[in-house]
């Protein structure tokens, strides 16, 4: 298990773009993918679930891995949010 925090640094938060682009790279994965925010879990494989955080700008988010592909599935998250999701 692998577990990493973040703060958001996008002027909008985590909204429809960046939220799509983690659901999409979180489903590519074999491993459990959870978003927490304030001890709150939620399902980084689930748009919905994502939009539901109302991560904005400067909050400090945490994602869990777990699974087979848990190192790979990191890297490719941690440049999701280096890169500020391509904004």
């Amino acid at each position: 298990m692998l577990e990493r925090q973040y703060t958001i640094t996008n002027n909008q938060g985590l909204h429809a773009r960046p939220a799509s682009l983690l659901v999409q790279m979180a489903s590519q994965s074999k491993s459990s993918v959870t978003l927490i925010k304030e001890g709150k879990e939620y399902n980084a494989k689930s748009v919905l679930g994502i939009m539901s955080v109302g991560a904005q700008k400067g909050d400090v988010i945490s994602i869990r891995i777990d699974g087979p592909d848990e190192a790979e599935t990191d890297t490719k998250i941690q440049a999701l949010f280096k890169t500020n999701f391509g904004e």
